[in-house]
């Protein structure tokens, strides 16, 4: 007997994005987080284009990351405050493990490129699902940084790479409540031919 859709789909129902700065250790230990992974890059691949990579941030050079992030806003915006640069230092200090999804788009395909980065896109949601499932939590989170260019070539990114988001993953430190969310009943309607 299947289970009951509640059942079912309950992992989609207690989803949430808790805040990276309330996630903390401990990451996944490596066996699970290989799993993880492994789980996560099964997604829908018009092509088997495999349009994604994906790149870890830890330990130290996540500090090392957010300062080079500093000075990059810096140098965009030399009015920055300081409150400012440093949100930008410590942005990616808090949770103890960021994932960096990166799209890699094949030009030459006759996948268009939407298909190609929805793919990826793919692969975050998954790393979201995959961590609640697992315990954990997971932010997806973009900002400035995943649309500068001198931030894709500090990750090395190449031509037709771009990044899709910054998902910072461990375990949440304290309860957050869960947002308002939309009613199907203003998303949902029926196509009927009009002719």
């Amino acid at each position: 007997m299947p289970p009951s859709p509640a059942d079912a789909l309950a992992l989609l129902h207690r989803r949430h994005s808790p805040p990276s700065r309330q996630l903390g250790e401990p990451a996944p230990d490596p066996a699970t987080l290989t799993a993880l992974l492994e789980a996560a890059i099964r997604v829908p691949d018009h092509g088997k284009l495999v349009p994604f990579r994906l790149i870890t941030l830890r330990g130290e050079h996540k500090r090392r990351f957010g300062e080079r992030l500093s000075a990059r806003a810096i140098a965009r915006n030399p009015e920055l405050s300081e409150a400012k640069r440093e949100k930008e230092r410590l942005r990616y200090t808090f949770a103890p493990l960021v994932i960096i999804v990166v799209s890699r788009i094949d030009p030459t395909s006759s996948v268009p490129p939407l298909e190609q980065q929805l793919s990826a896109g793919c692969v975050a949601y998954n790393l979201l699902l995959g961590a609640e499932a697992l315990g954990f939590g997971a932010q997806w989170l973009t900002g400035w940084a995943a649309y500068d260019t001198e931030v894709a070539s500090l990750l090395g990114l190449a031509q037709h790479e771009e990044v899709i988001g910054f998902v910072h993953l461990g375990t949440v430190q304290m309860e957050v409540p869960d947002r308002e969310r939309p009613a199907l009943t203003d998303l949902l309607s029926d196509w009927s031919d009009p002719a």
